[in-house]
């Protein structure tokens, strides 16, 4: 699918501030898009429109939750990690990744279903296990898996 299609559609399930942390939507407002990886895009539309089929909610103002789509080197996640010298390339400093809650799913089904229906996801992807929210993102481990599962 194209880029400007994906998009397109996307809008009608998210605003680019949920997917973006406030530092990038305040300095590049709707050209955010730009930083997001077409894959993950992608895969974020099918999700939300063939696999689970529900709300799904990534950053969200009202609950002071800002760093789950992209993270820019301001968010405190990547700024401590920066201070104390650690590395830090996750797949939401990439655009490559969402966390992700649904008012009408647990966390743990939305895992269970997304492995059900991993024949309709467009690209590999690695799920983070063991925690509250979906952690999804579009890394590939190169092996031949459609999912890879892993913890922090």
């Amino acid at each position: 699918m194209e880029r400007d299609k994906i998009i397109k559609e996307l809008k009608q399930y998210f605003k680019i501030t949920e997917l973006v942390c406030p530092h990038v939507y305040n300095k590049h407002g709707e050209n955010s898009w730009k930083f997001l990886d077409t894959e993950s895009l992608e895969t974020l539309l099918v999700l939300r429109t063939k696999i689970l089929c529900v709300p799904l909610i990534c950053n969200s103002y009202s609950k002071n939750l800002t760093q789950r789509g992209f993270r820019c080197n301001l968010c405190e996640l990547n700024k401590e990690k920066t201070i104390k010298g650690v590395l830090s390339i996750s797949a939401h400093s990439t655009g490559k990744g969402w966390d992700l809650t649904s008012p009408n799913m647990t966390a743990e089904e939305m895992r269970n279903k997304i492995k059900a229906k991993s024949y309709l996801l467009p690209y590999p992807v690695r799920i983070e296990k063991d925690v509250d929210w979906l952690h999804i993102d579009c890394y590939n481990d190169n092996d031949d898996e459609k999912i890879t599962y892993f913890n922090k």
